[in-house]
């Protein structure tokens, strides 16, 4: 006779390292947390935890979202999840997943999962117009591209005083690939 004995285990994501989860409240449990993009699995707390969990646990997710941005990656985890015996519960849509769910539940994991794609989906395209709205504006827009880091003048000027590429690339710190390629912009 094995005796198996439920734990409950959290997950909890936020996109970014200046976010918050206080909002995605889960109690007093062992929580494991991700500050990354949802968009795909490779995030440390999703893979710890899913090392940890064991059979007879419940991993409690505020909201289909945080855990995953695709259906694909959705369907996977908690597959991973329901075949060590374990389910998934999540707080927002009031549903748990099991592994022996019925037809109506994998409906609304499917739905669900297919909204939060559908979600990312519009971010990008709304962050994607947003960009090409400011590189149009010009001068004062972020998305101009990064600060030149080598002066272009200084390795002409070297080069025109007869400075090898080797010794050039030593004076300034810099590659030899970016003194040939600013030599052969420039000849």
């Amino acid at each position: 006779f094995r005796r198996v004995l439920f734990r409950s285990i959290g997950y909890t994501r936020v996109s970014t390292t200046d976010q918050t989860t206080d909002r995605q409240e889960l109690g007093d449990i062992r929580i494991f947390e991700d500050k990354a993009s949802g968009k795909n699995t490779d995030r440390p707390a999703l893979k710890e935890m899913l090392a940890y969990v064991r059979e007879g646990d419940e991993i409690v997710v505020f909201s289909i979202d945080r855990l995953a941005r695709n259906l694909r990656d959705l369907e996977d985890i908690i597959k991973e999840v329901n075949s060590k015996g374990a389910s998934v519960t999540f707080l927002t849509e009031r549903l748990t997943f099991s592994g022996s769910d019925d037809a109506m539940s994998t409906l609304m994991l499917q739905m669900m999962g297919s909204f939060a794609q559908f979600e990312r989906s519009m971010i990008h395209k709304r962050q994607a117009e947003g960009i090409a709205l400011a590189k149009a504006k010009g001068e004062n827009s972020p998305y101009k591209g990064r600060k030149a880091s080598i002066d272009r003048s200084v390795i002409t000027d070297m080069v025109n005083a007869g400075s090898s590429v080797t010794a050039i690339s030593r004076a300034l710190n810099i590659s030899r690939q970016s003194v040939y390629r600013i030599k052969d912009e420039v000849a």
